[in-house]
């Protein structure tokens, strides 16, 4: 649901327009995604398991693999590849992790951390994001991600402590139940600042101490709910 950029990651690597349009050749378009834009990076091999272009409208198809977001509806985007590898770096996943989304919108990074830890629950609030996504991650085989609706910044305290949790929209400060919701030594991965520019930060709980570390500059769509932004009107 980003709308991210990391200051020198916009307009590099692979520009899709100049590629074979057919569906057929994403393993090969996914792979120069990868070696272009997120392997020089050091950033997550996972990404190359996942079809992009499976997550967003058929109208951008030709823009899948390139390193911008891409829109998705409801004013939300599909993150920039190098924010989604960025996000999901950042806690230092075992592999073994319960951890909560805040923000499925088309479910792309939700994938991406179903390869990297042991389960996913990821919240959505737009109802009809949420059940498209159901239905797109079940299809193409990630099984072991579990979609909700409702509002992100409350958290998901039903499935609760969770040892990482990831936000994709701008928050204006930490939401408390999100902190509360944390495992032990849990680390919650989010942008917070004003609407128009945050930081990417890695907060870590140790009892009742969160450790905050800023890790890029960003720009995601806000976080909308009790302890994020309030929704446009009119």
């Amino acid at each position: 649901m980003s709308d991210s950029h990391h200051g020198s990651a916009g307009g590099n690597g692979f520009h899709p327009a100049a590629a074979p349009t057919a569906q057929a050749d994403w393993p090969l378009r996914c792979h120069e995604m990868v070696e272009r834009q997120l392997r020089r990076r050091g950033i997550l091999a996972a990404m190359l398991s996942v079809p992009r272009h499976e997550f967003i409208p058929p109208e951008f198809a030709n823009e899948a693999y390139s390193d911008r977001p891409l829109p998705i509806g409801h004013g939300q985007t599909i993150s920039q590849p190098f924010m989604v590898a960025a996000m999901a770096e950042a806690p230092g996943l075992s592999g073994d992790e319960r951890v909560l989304e805040i923000g499925t919108g088309c479910g792309y990074q939700a994938a991406v951390l179903s390869l990297l830890v042991r389960e996913v629950h990821t919240v959505e609030m737009y109802e009809d994001l949420a059940v498209d996504s159901r239905e797109r991650l079940r299809r193409l085989g990630y099984g072991n991600v579990q979609v909700h609706v409702g509002d992100g910044t409350l958290g998901w305290p039903d499935e609760a402590p969770f040892e990482a949790i990831f936000v994709t929209a701008a928050a204006p400060d930490i939401p408390p139940p999100l902190a509360a919701q944390l495992a032990e030594g849990g680390r919650l991965i989010l942008p917070v600042g004003t609407p128009d520019e945050q930081r990417l930060l890695r907060v870590e709980k140790h009892g009742k101490a969160l450790g905050k570390r800023a890790l890029y500059h960003c720009r995601f769509v806000p976080l909308v709910g009790r302890y994020g932004w309030k929704p446009k009107t009119g």
